[in-house]
């Protein structure tokens, strides 16, 4: 048995820096000495158990068992969407019908910086609303790269772009965790996340367009980014405050297409700009032809179509695809959405799902928190029958069919995927060893600890524990469960609402998404960078850190008289 300690040094301060030494490796290591992705998490996990051995007195044999309930959540159910979302995009690409989506996308508009606000921000939106655990990014970022955008910038895109739904994602999974925590209604925190994920949801997409194309982008298409954000924040703040908060993100999405869809039907934006090398196979646009050209002709010069892969036969195909074959191109999202919405939304299918989960205490695992009560998440959750990557696989085996993909070729394609992302595994299942070493050792409590000390001023620095939670954990709900009541603790130490302290946790840590190990991974397994997670970390990390600050300071502006009447 090992009991917490949250303050092994005596010294609240150096306590928290020993206690954030790990990630802080992990960081420096990924992020400014370029390390590649494994070896810097294996380096992270040596160093959280070293500290939490040597310095918390953790039992050797306990953070063994920590480190190892940690990796095989890392392979259930994280390492088992991305392997499912990669199967899923290479069928499309063996049958051929990704050009199709293509150019279903580039009938909506031919810039590229368009098609991603619309599939990164709103259906990766979409897609949060029903699962989390990053399978959006690993969907989304795979859709880019088919359309043409570079796979580093579309892993980019499609990490920060997860940042804007997290709060509500999963069906109102991370308000339902920060309510069993801190005791307060699921309903009154949905509404208070709600007023302040509306203002940081607006500025994502104007953070897409500048690291898509820098201040062209934003001058060219700041249209598009407003209609986009103030959308999506008008969605999130109605339905959080007057609908129902589980569908936040769905509603949110939708208002925010549709925006985006009504000002390019009013403004069209201005010609795309080159895309570069290494932007894909998107062919130059071509002046128009008075006299009708061969389908080949047409073929080539309808933007955005990926190159035909090897050992698919080149055949010509027509500007304007069937309907039948967009509607094929479109069934694997159109089931997965299916599968989502039945095994989420209360009912006989919902119920039966839940009913062949499995939970059980890791064996041999036996920590208990400095109170004396058994941590929660010594627990291993094995729903298998409705986790994502399970649904993902589903899909995947139907629409090989629906694709008429043979079935030795998707056999084929599964194998390859899973050759595309076995260092992906490596790495995180170490980054999630290390996040539970962290948690069951009381480093996490050491921070928190910490930064209650910062009396009135822990309204500015609420939101950075929230990011550095989700930094560590990759998930918001692991975040508010972790923080949460330490959040509202503190908040009632300092007096200030605690409501507000505890929905700040939620809506700063969203922007960890965009560092979290577990999101870089998955990101760059999907597009086929395993490795270069470093590279993405460095095109996200300045953005999320500039975004949390704007939240930390509109938190601390709701705690004084200036914003005071935006908290109940």
């Amino acid at each position: 048995m090992y009991r917490q300690i949250t303050d092994p040094l005596a010294h609240p301060a150096l306590t928290a820096l020993l206690a954030a030494s790990p990630l802080l490796v992990l960081l420096v290591l990924l992020g400014v000495l370029r390390v590649k992705a494994y070896w810097a998490a294996l380096a992270g996990l040596a160093t959280a158990v070293v500290t939490a051995v040597a310095v918390y007195g953790m039992p050797a044999g306990q953070a063994a068992l920590g480190a190892a309930e940690g990796a095989a959540f890392g392979l259930f159910p994280i390492v088992w969407i991305v392997l499912g979302a990669v199967w899923i995009n290479r069928l499309q690409r063996a049958s051929g019908h990704d050009a199709v989506i293509s150019r279903t996308f580039a009938r909506l508009s031919d810039d590229p910086r368009v098609q991603a606000v619309l599939i990164a921000f709103c259906f990766g939106a979409m897609i949060e609303s029903l699962s989390g655990f990053g399978t959006p990014i690993a969907v989304t970022s795979v859709i880019l790269v088919g359309l043409g955008q570079p796979p580093l910038k579309a892993a980019a895109i499609a990490t920060f772009a997860n940042t804007a739904p997290a709060a509500f994602g999963s069906v109102g999974n991370p308000i339902q965790a920060l309510a069993k925590v801190t005791s307060y209604p699921a309903a009154e925190l949905g509404a208070m996340v709600g007023r302040q994920s509306a203002v940081i949801a607006f500025l994502v997409p104007f953070v897409l367009l500048f690291i898509l194309d820098g201040r062209r982008g934003l001058r060219e298409l700041w249209p598009v980014a407003l209609a986009a954000g103030a959308g999506f924040g008008a969605g999130q703040y109605l339905c959080s405050n007057h609908l129902a908060y589980q569908l936040t993100d769905l509603v949110a999405a939708l208002v925010s297409a549709g925006a985006v869809i009504l000002v390019l039907r009013v403004r069209r934006p201005p010609h795309p700009p080159d895309p570069g090398p290494g932007a894909g196979s998107r062919a130059p646009r071509l002046p128009a032809q008075p006299e009708p050209e061969p389908a080949f002709a047409l073929a080539a010069a309808a933007p955005l179509v990926p190159p035909p892969v090897a050992d698919v036969p080149s055949a010509p195909v027509p500007p304007v695809d069937h309907r039948r074959e967009v509607l094929r191109a479109y069934f694997p999202y159109a089931l997965l959405t299916l599968l989502f919405s039945l095994v989420s939304y209360d009912g006989p299918v919902a119920r039966f799902v839940d009913a062949q989960d499995v939970s059980f205490t890791w064996p041999g695992l036996h920590v208990v928190s400095a109170s004396g009560r058994p941590v929660a998440i010594a627990t291993f959750d094995f729903g298998w029958l409705g986790a994502a990557g399970t649904l993902l696989l589903l899909t995947g085996v139907v629409s090989a069919w629906v694709l008429r993909v043979p079935a030795r070729r998707a056999l084929r394609c599964y194998g390859e995927a899973l050759r595309q992302i076995r260092w992906a595994a490596l790495t995180v299942s170490c980054v999630l060893a290390l996040s539970y070493v962290m948690n069951l050792a009381g480093m996490a409590v050491s921070l928190g600890v910490w930064l209650a000390g910062a009396g009135r001023l822990f309204a500015l620095l609420s939101g950075l524990l929230g990011w550095f939670g989700v930094a560590l954990t990759g998930s918001d709900t692991s975040s508010n469960a972790l923080f949460g009541a330490m959040q509202v603790t503190a908040a009632q130490h300092v007096g200030i609402s605690p409501l507000l302290a505890a929905a700040t946790n939620s809506t700063g840590g969203v922007q960890g998404k965009a560092a979290a190990m577990q999101n870089l991974v998955i990101a760059a397994g999907a597009v086929g960078l395993t490795g270069r997670e470093g590279d993405i970390l460095r095109k996200v990390i300045g953005w999320s850190l500039a975004v949390l600050t704007v939240l930390c300071v509109i938190a601390w502006l709701q705690s004084t008289s200036v914003l005071g009447w935006m908290v109940p």
